[in-house]
């Protein structure tokens, strides 16, 4: 049997990449249980020609091989094998991000499986998350479930990471509750940037620095900190001037991130446009005067805030 594992949720692929190896029974690495990577995955036919000495059958993960572009002459020839030989005692299976429709892919659909695995939207998470918590008789209420996922985004894995210490924290018959959250759960930069532009609007400048230092302490660069403002406060700057029409698109939202809408529109509240244009102008001027030694990046970003305050 050929698969094809693909799609952003590493998580889910996980998932059915264990029940895989699980229905298989006893694994031997090297024997049968061959591992390949794009290192090495011009020997691919050589190892689904090997025998698995002291086994019936092998099982072969191909990860991240590359293998699924327009063109690939060592797809080509595995397609090629594929169709002209009996590979019934191998299990052969591809795992990649993303994958075109080559003519590896084509030879798949005909004689495998192919299985996608895309980000759940944020209202499955909601529902996985509350359902997780169940099975440890752990109470995630929807509106906290939700409040995770602004949190962590829409990885699968990384809302696992979070909620498996909330629900170490509440303990059985307990509850997780939003300040849990807040003291326990690693935010994503992004939702780290989205309370930073809370704490501004609201003219709270000590919690907007001490965020600020929260980013830096978890090793966000601080460039990397000023490029993510800039695109933040862009979007608050477009939200403004659309006046509610075509937010998602003119905000290059993805399907899955339809959510924060009502989250730019919220914080968009909180300044005026002249307010937006100034912001963005401090911002960009920071970058440049930083490149050229004018000023500590630091020290500017803060004054920024500041100012703003």
């Amino acid at each position: 049997m050929v698969y094809l594992i693909y799609g952003t949720d590493n998580f889910l692929k996980d998932q059915y990449l264990r029940k895989l190896k699980k229905s298989f029974g006893d694994l031997q690495l090297g024997i049968n249980f061959i591992q390949v990577d794009d290192s090495n995955v011009d020997k691919i036919i050589s190892d689904i020609e090997t025998p698995a000495f002291g086994f019936e059958k092998k099982i072969i993960f191909a990860k991240n091989c590359g293998l699924f572009t327009k063109k690939n002459y060592v797809a080509d020839s595995i397609s090629e094998y594929i169709n002209e030989h009996d590979i019934s005692d191998v299990e052969l299976v591809f795992i990649e991000d993303s994958a075109d429709k080559n003519k590896l892919y084509t030879t798949i659909e005909k004689v495998g499986e192919i299985k996608e695995f895309k980000e759940l939207s944020p209202m499955q998470l909601v529902k996985e998350i509350v359902r997780i918590g169940k099975g440890y008789n752990v109470t995630v209420p929807e509106n906290v479930a939700q409040y995770i996922v602004e949190c962590c985004g829409t990885n699968m894995q990384d809302i696992i990471n979070e909620i498996r210490k909330l629900i170490e924290y509440a303990g059985p018959n307990g509850t997780v509750k939003k300040e849990d959250v807040d003291a326990l759960v690693i935010k994503k930069s992004e939702s780290a940037i989205f309370d930073l532009t809370d704490q501004l609007g609201k003219k709270d400048i000590g919690q907007a620095i001490e965020t600020l230092h929260n980013l830096q302490y978890y090793r966000e660069p601080t460039q990397m900190i000023l490029i993510m403002l800039y695109r933040h406060f862009k979007k608050l700057y477009l939200y403004k001037l659309c006046n509610g029409n075509n937010v998602a698109e003119t905000l290059k939202l993805k399907p899955n991130q339809t959510f924060l809408i009502r989250k730019y529109g919220q914080q968009a509240s909180y300044f005026k446009v002249e307010e937006l244009e100034k912001i963005i102008e401090q911002l960009i001027n920071l970058d440049e005067n930083s490149k050229n030694g004018n000023i500590d990046l630091d020290i500017g970003l803060e004054s920024i805030l500041c100012r703003y305050c």
